[in-house]
Formats: structure tokens, sequence, C-alpha cells
């Protein structure tokens, strides 16, 4: 089709083709002007009317934006409880976001539960035994202290059992009476404690003067659980053994130096 120029050389702008009514660079499409009357005569620009509506729907999904973003901070330092008294005020979009996070939780909450299910001392009698012990569970390690009542260092290891049972939750700490357990078992082995894994016996203590007696502390009773695999600590070393080099070097002072040694009185 062929365009009749005016007599000034210009095209009628009724009759301009559509494919050089384009917007210039940096023309605002919101101006009130002629060529922006032009461009949305021919359908080019949206009418104002219409562009309100775009803007105004722009501006409606920026404040959902940032308000889910401040919800989904809000739920993800919810608790399980909370997400629960909460649901209400959230929409399906948020809902989905939530149950998400809920199934989040609940995993976490569940993998705490079962690494720190115990953190207390287990009493048992023979007929718990083997439920308790050799019945234990896959990977989990039991410690069992056999003592009886009126023994001062069973007391005492009973009094240590319950703060490391707190500091290892995920150890299974038990105490029994030893009679209960091994019938006629003999006073002069208490107190007594085996540590077992998956029921198999890894490590015995039997005796009092292999705790050392009633100065036994409960970082010395750590450390010799944590030598047994059973529970893994955070001290750094033996905490006997400054005492023993002391008790060691003061037993070397203390012998008499041979006759025909050497010595600069000779």
């Amino acid at each position: 089709m062929v365009w009749a120029a005016s007599p000034g050389g210009r095209t009628p702008p009724s009759r301009v083709p559509s494919c050089f009514l384009t917007r210039t660079p940096g023309q605002d499409p919101n101006a009130d002007t002629e060529w922006n009357d032009i461009l949305r005569k021919k359908g080019i620009l949206p009418s104002k009317e219409s562009l309100n509506e775009l803007e105004k729907k722009a501006e409606e999904e920026e404040e959902q934006r940032v308000l889910q973003q401040s919800v989904v901070k809000t739920y993800e330092d919810m608790t399980l409880e909370q997400l629960e008294e909460n649901e209400d005020e959230f929409n399906e979009e948020d809902e989905r976001a939530i149950e998400m996070y809920r199934q989040q939780r609940l995993a976490e909450w569940k993998a705490t539960k079962l690494k720190n299910k115990f953190g207390e001392v287990l009493e048992i009698s023979g007929k718990d035994y083997v439920q308790e012990v050799t019945k234990a569970g896959e990977g989990l390690w039991v410690i069992l202290h056999l003592y009886k009542q009126g023994i001062p260092l069973c007391s005492l290891i009973n009094q240590h059992f319950s703060g490391l049972a707190r500091k290892f939750p995920d150890v299974k700490f038990i105490k029994a009476i030893s009679t209960t357990c091994i019938p006629n078992y003999p006073d002069r082995n208490l107190p007594t404690i085996f540590v077992y894994l998956e029921g198999d016996i890894k490590a015995q203590f039997i005796g009092p003067l292999v705790f050392g007696g009633m100065n036994l502390t409960v970082e010395e009773l750590e450390w010799k659980l944590s030598e047994s695999g059973a529970i893994k600590t955070d001290l750094e070393g033996n905490p006997k053994k400054p005492i023993e080099d002391a008790l060691l070097s003061a037993v070397r002072g203390s012998v008499p130096m041979r006759q025909g040694s050497d010595s600069e009185d000779d």
C-alpha cells in the first residue's frame, strides 16, 4: 500500500504505519503527549486506565513479595507449636512453604530426640538386663554400674553417673544392685562398671583399686570411660596423670641411694 505525503512532507498521523510508531528511548509512556495519544489509539501503548491498573498491580505484587519474605522469615523462626497456632494467618502459598518447614523441623526434632534420648541414669534389675543391655539397640553404648547400698565409693560413682548421663545423653547409663543382676556377686568386686556396645562387653572396671578410691573425680571417671570408646570427651588429657607423675617423683625421691653408686663424695 502506498502512503500519500502531506503538503508539508509529513504523513498524516492517522495513517502512520504502526511499525514506525515506536517509542524513542527515554520517552515516558505515561506522559500526556500527542505522540503518546497516537500510540494509545494505535494500541501500541495501553490506555492510561490500563497503565494505571498495571502499575497498581505491580505495586501490589511487590508489596505481596515483601510481605511474603517477612512471613517466611517469621515462620522460619517459629517452633512446631507456634506454626500450629498461627496457621490460620497464612495463605495457600504460605501453607505449602510452612508444610515444608514443618517437615524439616519435625525431622530435625526426631534426630535430636533420637540422639538425646537418655540424659539420666536408669535403674534396672536382673529381669531388665536382656532388654536394656543385650538388646539395647544398634550402635548404642551402654554403661552399667553394679553397686550396693552402704559402699561409699559406689555412692560416689552413682553421683558421677548422674552428671555424665546429662553430659552424654546419647549414651545409656544404667545402674543396678549387683546381686539382682549377678547372684552372689562378691562385694569385694564393687564398684564394677561394664561397658557394652550392641550387647558385647568392650571394657570392664572391677574393684575399688581400679577407681583410685574416694578421691575419684567425675573428670577422672569420664576420661576412664572415654578410653573405652563409649563417650567422646572434651577433656584434653588424663586429669589424673599429673597426680600420678607427682606421686611417682615423690616415691623415686624417697628411695635411698644404694652403696657403691656414683656420687660426688666418692
